[in-house]
């Protein structure tokens, strides 16, 4: 009984290592490759797959994704005999999994020394300067020299990038140097060239700013000058207006030779007022303006008795004439000889103080006292004082 049950045991273990070997799982994007004796049989696809146990054998497993490999730098020597550290990075793909087992040993190794000798090889042909700046074209050379050498091992290679190209300190330390002077050179540049458009765009506006101040000071003196024009019309024509409404008051008014030699007497203080008088004459024509003043009847030579011609008086703002009352024509006499006494005092004491002595004396002419037999004439209305002009 014991031995049967050893013997059973024995087969089921049998029995479960040979499902064990004829069961195999694939994953994803993997292909197993299946050796009979020694001899490629077949590749198990993705899934389960059933083998001959104790026969078939899944030799190698081969990843069928792009595969990313990045290799150390690398030296390199420039056309120019200078070393360079060049990094570089493979994308790649196994299309055949058969070829890329049997047909090379390691493919990984085989791209990375195949990838040195091509730098080698194109980075030989360039100078420095080339190398730094054809970072394109190298990497398509490169693809090119690559794809073609491993299509024969199953595999394409998609891309090469060169993640670095570092030339020696030195020669850094120049680079450097000689990026530095060109781009002061190009500030410098740029400085002047913005100073010459901002000089240029001043000129221009101070241009355009003359223009406008020409022309603004043009229409203000145009302006002004109109305006001046205009302002001396209406001066001269008000001139004439109030020359002509003071003449025809004046004539209207009828004055005689008392008015207008009292009004000749009113003026000698303001003749005798001044700093600057040193001497006072006194007028011949005072005696005979004195003589008609308090006469009211004589004339003064050159003076007419009586204006002439038919003038109206100005109107006032009610549109009434003030009438002379006759009643009051005696004491209008009596406060205009008054007045003259007292101008001519003033006159005489104004001249003495203006010039420190005593000026020539006028013999006072009492004016004759009014008898019964013969009444002073009426007094006219003074007339307004002419303009002087």
């Amino acid at each position: 009984m014991t031995a049967f049950l050893i013997v059973l045991a024995l087969v089921a273990l049998v029995v479960i290592v040979t499902l064990v070997k004829s069961v195999r799982v694939v994953q994803q994007q993997t292909v197993g490759i299946v050796e009979r004796f020694g001899k490629f049989k077949t590749g198990l696809q993705p899934g389960l797959n059933l083998l001959t146990p104790f026969v078939d054998k899944v030799r190698y497993t081969i990843d069928m994704r792009e595969q990313v490999v990045a290799f150390p730098p690398q030296g390199v020597i420039t056309e120019d005999n200078l070393m360079v550290s060049i990094d570089s990075v493979i994308y790649f793909q196994v299309n055949d999994p058969v070829r890329a087992t049997y047909e090379i040993s390691n493919y990984i190794q085989a791209i990375e020394q195949l990838t040195m000798t091509t730098l080698r090889n194109i980075i030989g042909g360039m100078d420095l300067e080339q190398t730094l700046t054809s970072r394109e074209e190298i990497n398509e050379k490169l693809r090119y020299v690559l794809d073609e050498a491993t299509g024969k091992w199953g595999i394409r290679v998609n891309r090469v990038e060169l993640r670095s190209i570092d030339p020696p300190p030195s020669i850094q330390d120049s680079m450097e140097k000689q990026m530095r002077a060109d781009r002061d050179k190009r500030a410098a540049i740029l400085t002047a060239e913005g100073m010459r458009q901002s000089a240029v765009l001043s000129a221009e506006g101070q241009k355009q700013s003359a223009i406008l101040t020409a022309e603004g000071d043009k229409q203000s003196r145009i302006l002004r000058a109109e305006a001046e024009r205009q302002a001396r019309i209406l001066k001269a024509q008000g001139e004439a207006q109030a020359i002509t409404t003071v003449f025809n008051a004046i004539h209207a008014g009828k004055p005689d030779q008392g008015l207008l030699a009292y009004q000749y007497l009113q003026m000698l203080p303001s003749i005798a007022q001044g700093d600057a008088n040193k001497l006072w004459i006194v007028p011949s024509e005072i005696g005979d303006a004195l003589k008609g003043l308090g006469s009211a009847v004589g004339q003064v030579a050159g003076i007419a008795q009586q204006a002439e011609g038919n003038w109206e008086a100005p109107q006032l703002d009610n549109g009434q004439v003030p009438e002379i009352d006759s009643a009051a024509a005696p004491a209008a006499v009596a406060e205009a000889d008054n007045a003259v006494r007292e101008a001519i005092a003033a006159a005489e004491s104004a001249a003495v103080s203006t010039r420190g002595q005593a000026a020539p004396s006028m013999p006072s002419v009492p004016p004759p006292a009014p008898t019964s037999q013969q009444q002073p004439p009426a007094a006219e209305p003074p007339a307004p004082e002419p303009p002087q002009r």
